[in-house]
């Protein structure tokens, strides 16, 4: 007979159906995720891969098609689970923030909500007041050595905009808690279907809420997570090459929890 088991919670969710490495820890990283699951929904054998001297701690690694580990994680569950079903996109019926007019100015320390329609270049001190950013016509970076915070805020990557974080650069961003974008802080346009958002930066940063790129690639290398450990990753691949510990007891800052799949087992 088939024993179906509940769902689990995710921190990492790989939406790709069939990519080599969807969910890829490596280098000398240490990741402890407490209190959820890595997922991938690729069919490769390589889904789920660790390799180098990376560590991880996780409750399970749940993969559509196989795991593959040059050493051990330390997991609650007995085993990976493979051959899994599929997890549902979490943010699928998240809608696209529209551009809005005028063009705002990106040349100030205090930034308002609105649409950047040249990017969004930023060095020194800079805070985003809350609300939705929109950045389209070239990349969200955070230079090097640049000090950037705000609270309660969502950017949105519309069109072929990206991001990219300088691993010298301290940026404290947390998403809205309450409202239709709450418990998210980065979306990527769901019709950008290439390139990779990197997202680095010094140990005192701090990134609370969702990572959300559908259809992008995530390179996670910085040393560091939200408040409490509270960022979620889902994207269409992800790699982490960073230190963090990651938590998912994270509602009270308006995040949803991620489910991960309802697994099949066959019992004798």
């Amino acid at each position: 007979m088939a024993l179906i088991t509940a769902a689990s919670k995710a921190c990492l969710t790989a939406l790709d159906p069939s990519a080599s490495k969807a969910a890829l820890f490596s280098g000398s990283s240490n990741l402890k995720l407490t209190g959820c699951v890595v997922m991938s929904n690729s069919i490769a054998a390589d889904a789920i891969k660790l390799q180098g001297s990376a560590s991880l701690q996780v409750d399970c690694l749940i993969s559509a098609g196989g795991v593959s580990l040059s050493n051990p994680v330390t997991t609650v569950c007995a085993s990976p689970i493979t051959q899994a079903l599929p997890a549902a996109d979490p943010f699928a019926d998240l809608p696209a923030p529209p551009a809005t007019n005028p063009c705002q100015n990106s040349n100030q320390s205090t930034l308002q909500p609105g649409t950047y329609c040249r990017g969004l270049s930023l060095s020194g001190n800079v805070t985003l007041s809350a609300g939705v950013y929109v950045i389209q016509g070239g990349d969200f970076k955070a230079n090097s050595n640049a000090n950037i915070s705000g609270e309660g805020v969502i950017i949105y990557l519309a069109g072929s905009a990206g991001v990219s974080m300088n691993g010298t650069a301290t940026v404290k961003l947390s998403a809205p808690t309450l409202g239709t974008y709450s418990g998210v802080l980065f979306y990527g346009d769901k019709a950008n279907r290439t390139g990779s958002n990197t997202f680095n930066g010094t140990a005192d940063s701090l990134l609370t809420g969702a990572l959300y790129f559908p259809t992008q690639d995530v390179n996670y290398l910085g040393n560091f997570s939200g408040k409490g450990g509270c960022t979620q990753v889902v994207a269409s691949s992800v790699q982490w090459s960073g230190n963090a510990n990651v938590n998912q007891d994270c509602t009270s800052l308006g995040m949803r929890d991620i489910p991960a799949t309802q697994s099949i087992k066959l019992v004798e």
